[in-house]
């Protein structure tokens, strides 16, 4: 990629006990330390659990590969590998209960799941405050983090907000927020808060998350070289497990990397409803190095060194080809009116519930008096500009010739749904 925005971006400072720790580690046999093979893994989430059953839908193969290749391309650091090792045993461990949950209840396979909603977009284009606000309206259901990690027992309306599993999750995140502070200004994250899709289909051992959080880019090119229908699958089954005793009419789910697999989502969810937001496409890539800095720099040293990941949400090329797909498929009825909808970041900013207003109307939703209330008296509560703001990132200069040829590139996409520059 010619002028990448990977070339020359730095992590701004990580907490020195974790440098140090890091640095005297190293002089140690980290990978007898913490290994991080599948025998090692699977024993121990065996022993934890004391299940056996993975299940077998495809999952072990995706697996192998994704270990195998973060230990050849990831360059993890000590706590780079006591995190990874810590949560590939966090997901074999749901993977077990999940599959354990279906053998004593098949009932649960008859769940059903109507109209979900999914917000799409570029990351970095409002994503996030977008999903919290529209989870104030009492019609939906997110999925929040303690849920996805530890999803059995399936969760219950009555214990829903006490349910000790909160406090579980909340403890890995502040491990997190611990060796990474910057993160916890970047971006909500909380052991209760609604999470992305790919927070709580780990579990799958197949999906685009694994290149976000590690630089792996061969993963990148394995998981775009098949058909994502497994993700959806077990997307699907976990969803039904979460609903079996607390649902309500509709989910809301946030995922911006099911742009290019839409159609894959539409078969395993054919009367899904999907949001659109749009922002500025040039300052969400420039906005996406940063968080992606951040997040690699959990576990490893070389960021953006020698094994770069992230070609799809970087390159102009497959940004541009995203929203080509949209226009094309909104263009063929794959998209068909009512079931999507778009939101613009500029409006969202400075006019929240009538750009929500707008949205449901095109997405045939009900706005309540009660949901617009709970989302105004949320969007009151929140500072405006707390997660993101605070954290400058190099922004592309207009008059940058890179600038320049992604502007045009992007003129279609931009006038074809009123998308202003920044």
């Amino acid at each position: 990629m010619a002028d990448d925005r990977r070339e020359g971006w730095t992590l701004k400072g990580r907490p020195e006990w974790v440098s140090e720790t890091n640095r005297l580690a190293g002089l140690l046999d980290t990978h007898g330390i913490v290994p991080l093979t599948e025998e090692s893994l699977c024993d121990q989430a065996r022993r934890n659990t004391g299940l056996d059953d993975f299940g077998e839908d495809g999952w072990r193969e995706h697996f192998r590969v994704l270990l195998r290749m973060i230990e050849a391309e990831a360059k993890l650091n000590f706590i780079g590998r006591v995190l990874t090792r810590s949560d590939m045993l966090t997901y074999l461990e749901a993977r077990l209960n999940v599959t354990e949950a279906y053998k004593r209840h098949p009932e649960i396979d008859d769940e059903v799941v109507t109209e979900p909603v999914f917000i799409l977009g570029f990351g970095r284009s409002g994503t996030t405050i977008l999903h919290e606000t529209l989870s104030q309206d009492p019609q939906f259901r997110s999925v929040r983090r303690w849920e996805g990690l530890f999803p059995w027992p399936s969760p219950e309306e009555a214990t829903y907000e006490t349910d000790p599993r909160i406090a579980k999750a909340q403890q890995r995140v502040d491990f997190v927020h611990g060796i990474s502070p910057d993160w916890a200004s970047m971006h909500a994250w909380g052991g209760d808060i609604p999470v992305e899709d790919i927070e709580f289909t780990y579990s799958a051992f197949f999906s685009e998350v694994w290149q976000l959080g590690f630089q792996i880019p061969s993963w990148e090119r394995y998981f775009n070289g098949q058909s994502p229908d497994l993700h959806f699958a077990w997307h699907k089954r976990l969803i039904k497990l979460l609903q079996w005793k607390f649902k309500k009419p509709h989910w809301l789910f946030k995922n911006p990397t099911h742009m290019p697999r839409i159609p894959a989502l539409l078969k395993a969810y054919p009367d899904a409803k999907i949001v659109l937001p749009h922002r500025d496409p040039v300052t969400t890539a420039d906005s996406v190095i940063n968080v992606g800095g951040v997040i690699i720099s959990w576990r490893t040293d070389d960021i953006f060194g020698e094994n770069k990941t992230g070609d799809e949400w970087l390159d102009v090329a497959p940004r541009v080809k995203m929203w080509d797909d949209v226009m094309e498929w909104i263009d063929t009825g794959v998209m068909k009116p009512g079931f999507y909808g778009n939101i613009l970041y500029t409006e969202f900013m400075s006019d929240p519930m009538t750009a929500i207003g707008k949205l449901y109307d095109e997405l045939r939703l009900t706005m309540t008096p009660e949901a617009a209330k709970r989302m105004n008296d949320f969007l009151q509560a929140r500072h405006q500009g707390s997660h993101g703001n605070k954290n400058a990132y190099a922004k592309s200069a207009a008059d940058d010739p890179r600038t320049i040829e992604e502007r045009r590139r992007y003129k279609r996409y931009q006038e074809r749904f009123g998308v202003p520059n920044d």
